[in-house]
């Protein structure tokens, strides 16, 4: 959210009036006791798992991370982000457009993306601002409405529902720079274009860690299905006061377009009254981190995100899907595991109906490699039941990782699958020991990937053993390091442990901010982030099971960034990957 506030003007007041009416009328209130919740009356509404949410903000962290610590609008940070959002768009199914704003202050791209059920010229359309600040990564202000929105866009392509409207999402650039982007958007659309749109719903830093729960024209019949969403969960929402022009919904309001959406807050203060009824912290900011360099995944609040992404669900659902017709899910857990030559592995398949009646639910698997089979106990099921997954692998199954579908035929005519990842090893025993070439840095750099002087032998941070360490940051000013190396681990073994030994030492004070960080990862994954707040005499050693990667060739990557006073040294030695 930009800081210049703008104001809507009066305006507005004639816009509510014709705001789009939700398909199935919401309670308006915290539903008594026997009353169906307006989320329970959605049938077909979905929960949005936030922890998928979380993982889109991971990714933002990054990109910002690996692009000078932002991504502000026009810069390489913003750029990797549109091409993060746009390929799991594209792959979901739906028509996506850069649309480049040559007058914004930054030149950039929107990213639009269109669902291509429903009538083209009745369309509800939801947006977030992509872009962020250049002081920081920008992950609640606003990785959070971004991520959000995306991870909704790719659940209503998997349900693929009947819609009864065009629902059209948007990722807009340079709106810390003033709204460029959605006003270049709104300017480019004809007449008859910005009738068809009959709604338009923002959501801007919907995380925040010491959040409310505000809603844009909370009282306009645009708003009904975001407030009767959080009335079912008794939130007692309030208007954005202080959202009011800040954000991509006033060019929108401004070219007479019914608009509402969700927010946390920014740096306004929460009351008393609104600490009682929704906790935190009176007397201070709903985001302590808006617009700084801590504004990291680490300041997002999980449940205030959580009933955000849930809304928008509600909203979508309740605007623009149609009828409910029977409907329901198909998951696999856990969503991967390993098999030897000569043995089996099982996993649960569950299903639920979100949608009508049950119905029954014939289950069965694609993708499997040579020489493994898949069978099901049950091979069909009333949907709302589970059934078991057993893998076998015959003595020359073919070696290597596979993605396996699991898929449920339901007697209505719906299909719904899953995924599974199965890694197939060799029957020869383990061929462990340790991976990790070089882990006490005593051999220079190789096999090492290191940013300059990261692994080294200066003596104002001695090494645990040897001469040798890698030391990353200790600067006191804005710096990113990294530490990589591609590491090959064999299937077969009992047990993967990765082990190294840290020492962070640093000159800041705080006891409660995480300014500078090191983050460990395994591929794509995160295995744990170090701050300042670790700072500790000496070695500490710690290690992770990784045996989820077992059968695959991954990098181990160490990635420190620092911010722009007072120093946080992460010294790292003795690294090792035992296979046993």
């Amino acid at each position: 959210m930009k800081r210049r506030v703008l104001t809507v003007g009066a305006a507005l007041a004639v816009f509510a009036a014709a705001a789009v009416a939700p398909a199935v009328a919401p309670a308006a209130a915290a539903p008594s006791a026997g009353v169906l919740a307006p989320a329970a009356q959605a049938l077909a509404a979905p929960d949005i798992a936030v922890a998928n949410v979380q993982a889109h903000l991971t990714q933002f962290q990054t990109i910002a991370t690996q692009n000078g610590g932002n991504r502000r609008a026009g810069s390489a940070g913003y750029t990797a982000s549109v091409a993060y959002v746009k390929a799991k768009l594209q792959a979901a199914g739906y028509t996506v457009t850069e649309q480049v704003c040559t007058d914004c202050t930054y030149r950039s791209n929107n990213l639009i993306a269109e669902w291509p059920g429903g009538p083209a010229d009745q369309v509800v359309m939801f947006g977030s601002h992509l872009d962020g600040v250049s002081a920081g990564p920008g992950i609640n202000d606003n990785a959070t409405g971004s991520s959000a929105l995306l991870e909704n866009a790719l659940v209503l392509a998997r349900q693929n529902p009947t819609m009864t409207k065009r629902v059209r999402f948007a990722w807009w650039t340079d709106e810390e720079q003033g709204l460029n982007g959605s006003d270049f958007y709104v300017r480019s659309l004809s007449a008859t274009q910005r009738g068809y749109i009959k709604g338009y719903y923002n959501f801007d830093m919907i995380g925040s860690t010491n959040g409310g729960y505000f809603i844009n024209r909370i009282t306009s019949a645009t708003a009904a299905p975001l407030k009767a969403y959080w009335d079912s969960l008794n939130i007692q929402p309030e208007e954005n006061v202080e959202g009011q022009g800040r954000s991509d919904d006033y060019p929108f309001a401004q070219a007479g377009i019914q608009t509402s959406g969700y927010a946390a807050g920014a740096s306004a203060r929460k009351t008393s009254a609104q600490a009682a009824k929704w906790g935190g912290t009176s007397g201070s900011a709903y985001d302590p981190c808006y617009h700084r360099s801590c504004d990291t995944t680490s300041n997002v609040s999980a449940t205030v995100l959580n009933r955000g992404a849930d809304g928008i669900a509600y909203a979508i659902w309740q605007l623009a899907v149609g009828s409910a017709t029977n409907d329901f899910s198909v998951a696999v857990s856990p969503t991967s595991g390993s098999v030897q030559r000569g043995a089996s592995t099982t996993a649960t398949v569950s299903t639920a109906t979100t949608a009508g009646t049950a119905q029954t639910v014939s289950l069965s698997a694609t993708g499997l490699p040579a020489g493994v089979t898949a069978s099901f106990s049950p091979s069909s099921v009333t949907s709302g039941g589970s059934a078991t997954l057993t893998l076998s692998a015959s003595a020359s199954a073919t070696l290597g990782t596979y993605t396996v579908t699991v898929t449920g035929a339901g007697s209505g005519g719906v299909s719904r699958s899953a995924s599974y990842t199965l890694t197939v090893g060799g029957s020869g025993g383990c061929s462990g020991g340790q991976l990790i070439g070089n882990g006490g840095f005593e051999s220079g750099s190789s096999p090492w990937t290191a940013s300059s002087g990261v692994i080294t032998n200066d003596t104002r941070q001695p090494a645990r053993t040897g001469s040798y360490k890698a030391w990353l940051l200790g600067y006191g000013s804005t710096r990113t390091e990294t530490l990589s190396q591609s590491v090959t681990i064999p299937a077969g073994c009992a047990s993967y442990t990765l082990s190294f030994w840290l020492h962070v030492d640093t000159a800041e004070t705080t006891t409660s901010t995480a300014y500078d960080r090191l983050v460990v990862q395994v591929g794509s994954t995160t295995l744990a982030t170090y701050s300042n707040l670790n700072a500790a005499a000496g070695y500490t050693q710690r290690s992770f099971n990784v045996a989820a990667y077992a059968g695959q060739t991954v990098t181990l990557k160490f990635t420190g960034t620092e911010d722009a006073s007072l120093q946080t040294s992460f010294v790292v030695d003795d690294v090792t990957l035992q296979a046993s």
